[in-house]
């Protein structure tokens, strides 16, 4: 009898011991929260590369944190990252928006272009939540007067007026040919080139349109040919300019070949068969990766983690998800209309340098750097 007491003592304490430890779990998780961030960028098509590349450096900032344990408002933080691709076209990137914001995503990163930032600005100024691009540079973006908008890279004016200036100076063009994609990002940053190369004393020899599917530029590159310019301005993306400088190259073209940020990849070597060695110039925002203050540790990490190696933007796409956890930290709180005002005065020293926005919600003090292919290797010319 006396064995039989103590047996079920011992069930009915294991079983309270159980019930104790499973309302620790509970009470763990309920302390758990669970925050959404949005990614949106192609990640499919002729420019998924470019939104792939994003997205890692969103990952690997979400999974770091994560790993870190962030306690904000009194409750351990989970971010979880919701990508979508929006096809690098405005009207998906409108509906990439709204599912988003329909999700409850407390911050957006992106979009990668500017033809689908700037009408997706709208939609998350409406709904009051933050988004960061590390991409998307037309200088229209920020010029809205969002107080939801910010963009942690180099703007259009920085990126084109750059390689406009080392045009004219360094490679001693004075006659330019335009073409421009008619994109929001390819018309925008060669407007920019336009004008600096212009006000530069450059004379601007022809001014030819192409789109951001154009897979055959002889006739372009036809008449422009006759006009003999030093160099040919291309705005828009790598998967285009690679198409072009091959063609430049078939029609025996002696002109360089330049461009900013969207045909900066190191992508564009094979995309072009090698045909931008010793050509083609371009700029990026920002310092060189191995010369940022944190890249070669940086680029170790996101090889290990994604096996292959940066494109360009992720360490910015890393480095926004890091300022809107420093932000909400700050303002301890996940929710944009209380981490608004710390994002906006915000100061984080990230693995591409110093992010602080100005009041248009611009990063100050960008930087730019100049870039050549040689041997199929992208190369640091001037920054």
């Amino acid at each position: 009898m006396t064995q039989l007491i103590q047996t079920n003592c011992t069930m009915k304490l294991s079983v309270m011991a159980l019930a104790l430890a499973c309302s620790v779990s509970v009470f763990a998780q309920a302390k758990e929260q669970l925050v959404k961030i949005g990614h949106a960028a192609p990640l499919t098509g002729g420019q998924g590369h470019w939104g792939k590349d994003n997205e890692n450096g969103a990952r690997l900032a979400i999974e770091e944190l994560n790993a870190k344990g962030l306690v904000i408002g009194g409750r351990k933080i989970k971010f979880e990252l919701l990508s979508e691709d929006d096809q690098a076209d405005p009207k998906q990137g409108v509906i990439v928006a709204n599912k988003l914001v329909d999700a409850g995503v407390k911050g957006v990163l992106g979009h990668f272009n500017s033809g689908t930032a700037i009408p997706a600005s709208k939609i998350y100024n409406a709904a009051g939540i933050a988004h960061i691009t590390s991409s998307a540079t037309n200088l229209t973006l920020t010029q809205a007067g969002y107080k939801t908008t910010f963009r942690n890279i180099a703007n259009d004016g920085s990126v084109g007026g750059a390689i406009a200036k080392y045009a004219l100076k360094d490679l001693k063009a004075t006659k330019v040919a335009v073409v421009d994609d008619r994109t929001a990002y390819g018309q925008g940053v060669a407007q920019v080139f336009n004008k600096v190369a212009k006000s530069e004393g450059a004379t601007i020899v022809s001014e030819q349109y192409a789109n951001d599917k154009t897979v055959d530029f002889m006739a372009i590159l036809t008449a422009i040919k006759g006009k003999n310019p030093d160099v040919v301005f291309y705005g828009g993306m790598d998967a285009q300019a690679g198409v072009l400088a091959r063609q430049m190259k078939q029609l025996g073209m002696n002109a360089k070949l330049l461009g900013a940020d969207g045909i900066c990849s190191k992508e564009i070597a094979n995309l072009s068969h090698n045909a931008v060695n010793d050509v083609l110039y371009c700029t990026n925002g920002g310092t060189e990766l191995m010369k940022m203050p944190k890249g070669p540790e940086f680029a170790q990490r996101f090889k290990k983690r994604f096996g292959n190696d940066v494109l360009v933007y992720a360490p910015y796409a890393y480095d926004a998800m890091m300022t809107f956890a420093a932000a909400m930290k700050n303002a301890d709180s996940v929710e944009p209309a209380k981490y608004l005002p710390a994002l906006a005065k915000i100061h984080y020293e990230g693995v591409t340098g110093v992010t602080e926005f100005d009041e248009r919600g611009d990063l100050r003090n960008p930087g730019v750097t100049v870039f050549t292919f040689r041997n199929g290797e992208k190369v640091p010319v001037s920054m």
